[in-house]
């Protein structure tokens, strides 16, 4: 009955403003008893949706602002103020339909993403091409995709080459070339183009599917603040009933108990909030930033001191195996080989480097590799063709008690003074060989942190695995404020908690399963969407785009919600008191009084709704006087 009524709220407020009209029409022809029934219709008509959501309210216990409304209305109607009732009624009800189409436009970038959900698939079946439905894909099926289509599923081009507009998950307009070996996400569209993808998730796997899911959840999720006015109605209630009381015992006047009665309704305070909230949180989503909940945005927003992993966050996390050295009579060729399989087996980076050297090298991998074991933080061992190969730090190789000549140290120190990050490869606890790998410092990385130190974070910090000298270079080239190396997972955490211990406010960005730890140990948790499933379920923050650019951008939005709240909150107190004092004073009466509270209610609303459109690139252009930023040269590829 309810929810029937209430997509009937655009025609009852239709009606009951042309009977209201009715009756102005017939007091000027001076006809009382029809005025009266319009005027009543109107009314009843009207307060019909109030009157069962204050009902509904009042079973589960909870005192709500249509309860107040509904006792205003019945005051009204007995004291004779029928033209009060008809408006008051009506102004309530509009009030509440603008609200809601108001808030139905911030949701829009939620039902975009729904929309362009991707619904059938071409599949390469038995030697066919079938089409069948996007969620029938199966795990590991050939997929076909052409221009003006949807790519159904995440996986790798294995086939072909295709422009791809990537703008529903990451904001960016401009298509973006891929060929064989590049990932492709579902919901993007094939700008131009012919590809064959090998499907790795699909269905409610796909990262598109998760993130609507969050996105939904997200805007569901209440701030501290929505939580704190909630509770703060609940009193709010009844104390209003309760001073209404007052006045009429005070000053005997039932008009005035019924007027204050109505015009201190909190609804302003109440919607303003979540209105906000749900704003920002849809334009969060349209640049390509999924912010999960209006306290993770709140908590974003107050964060003072931003950590960083290193690769794949603050560097571009594709790093290539740039030289192989080998020992003990192995090939270089048999040594990638063997490495290439083991590293199948592993998420890191690094040992995706090392698959990737094979396949460019047309190295056919092992069978499967048995018994294995992944070292967070230090690297994999495994069995092989009845061998045992053990590849990581030289912390692992201490650990495996894998001897370590100064000479191999010393080479080892050299490669990574130059900026590479050096991978020991051991076979049957004998050391085979190295690594060096180099991985390139996202472009848009010192411009990132340089937005950020504008907008007043006041420390930027680097926590990695890797050796001392490779992160020095990365540190200094970013013009970090300390960087701290050589860290299991566990020390990454514990260090977080040192700095919470501190009185710091932490952002912990993080791409990796190994930064999980230390990203949900934060106050706030960041995470790269090119990184794994964990660090992305475990964020409150991701960065769908995979670039580090958007994290000022997120930053910025997230301190202009905030400020939006405290407007809204601002704006919803200032009114109600003024509204109680000129009820008291006997300046303002029941419909002017109604008219002023709803229109604070829209323009909460609307304030909130500015949020939709923000940009930060024409926002806080001014920097916090303590900042002091020198900005560092970009680094490429070839410098590591």
């Amino acid at each position: 009955m309810i929810r029937w009524i209430d997509s009937k709220r655009r025609s009852l407020t239709g009606l009951s403003g042309s009977l209201i009209l009715a009756a102005f029409a017939f007091h000027f022809a001076d006809l009382k008893i029809w005025q009266a029934t319009m005027l009543l219709t109107a009314t009843l008509i009207a307060s019909v949706p109030i009157a069962l959501h204050a009902v509904q309210a009042a079973r589960m216990r909870l005192p709500s602002i249509e309860l107040l409304v509904t006792i205003a209305i019945i005051g009204a109607i007995i004291i004779g103020e029928y033209w009060e009732s008809a408006i008051v009624t009506f102004l309530f009800l509009l009030g509440e339909y603008l609200e809601f189409r108001t808030l139905s436009k911030t949701r829009s970038a939620l039902k975009e993403l729904i929309e362009s959900a991707p619904l059938e698939a071409d599949v390469i079946r038995d030697g066919g091409i079938f089409t069948v439905a996007a969620e029938d894909i199966r795990s590991g099926e050939r997929v076909i995709v052409r221009s003006g289509g949807k790519v159904p599923a995440d996986g790798t081009i294995v086939f072909g080459r295709a422009d791809f507009a990537e703008a529903a998950l990451t904001g960016e307009s401009t298509p973006v070339g891929k060929t064989v070996g590049d990932q492709v996400l579902s919901g993007t569209l094939v700008d131009n183009g012919y590809a064959e993808m090998l499907a790795e998730q699909v269905g409610a796997d796909t990262l598109f599917a998760k993130m609507i899911e969050r996105i939904e959840e997200a805007q569901e999720a209440k701030s501290k603040t929505a939580k704190l006015l909630d509770r703060f109605a609940r009193f709010y209630t009844p104390a209003t009933v309760a001073f209404a009381l007052l006045v009429y015992v005070w000053t005997r006047e039932l008009h005035m108990a019924i007027t204050f009665l109505v015009v201190a309704c909190p609804g302003a305070l109440v919607i303003g909030a979540p209105a906000s909230s749900v704003a920002g949180i849809g334009n969060a989503a349209q640049k390509g930033v999924l912010i999960k909940g209006g306290d993770a945005m709140n908590r974003l927003a107050q964060a003072d001191t931003f950590v960083f992993d290193k690769t794949g966050t603050l560097t571009l996390g594709k790093p290539e195996v740039t030289m192989i050295e080998t020992l003990e009579r192995i090939d270089q060729n048999e040594l990638l080989r063997l490495a290439a399989t083991v590293e199948i087996a592993s998420e890191h980076h690094l040992g995706r480097a090392i698959v990737r050297a094979a396949e460019k090298r047309g190295i056919e991998k092992g069978s499967p590799p048995a018994n294995v074991h992944i070292h967070k933080g230090l690297g994999i061992q495994a069995h092989i063709e009845d061998r045992q190969l053990t590849i990581g730090n030289r912390k692992l190789m201490q650990t495996e008690l894998v001897a370590l000549s100064e000479s191999v140290l010393t080479y080892a120190e050299k490669r990574e003074r130059e900026g590479h990050t050096v991978v020991f490869a051991a076979v049957d606890g004998r050391l085979a060989g190295l690594f060096s790998i180099a991985d390139p410092i996202r472009g848009d990385a010192p411009a990132a942190l340089d937005e950020l130190k504008r907008l007043g974070v006041r420390k930027f910090i680097m926590l990695t695995g890797d050796h001392r000298h490779t992160a020095e270079r990365v540190a200094a080239r970013l013009g970090l404020d300390e960087f701290h190396a050589e860290l299991l997972p566990e020390d990454k955490a514990a260090f977080i908690e040192k700095l919470k211990a501190q009185g710091r406010i932490v952002a912990m960005a993080g791409d990796g399963i190994n930064d999980a730890p230390a990203i949900s140990a934060a106050n706030i948790g960041l995470a790269m969407g090119g990184g794994t499933n964990t660090a992305m379920e475990t964020a409150d923050v991701v960065l769908l785009a995979d670039r580090l650019e958007s994290l000022p951008r997120a930053y910025s939005l997230a301190r202009a919600t905030v400020r939006n709240i405290r407007q809204n909150i601002t704006l919803a107190i200032v009114t109600v008191a003024a509204l109680l004092i000129g009820i008291l004073a006997g300046t303002i009466h029941l419909a002017a009084g109604m008219f002023v509270h709803e229109a604070s209610v829209l323009l909460v609303v609307l304030n909130a709704m500015r949020l939709a459109r923000y940009d930060r690139k024409n926002k806080d252009k001014r920097p916090p006087a303590h900042v002091q930023w020198k900005k560092t040269e970009v680094d490429v590829v070839k410098e590591m």
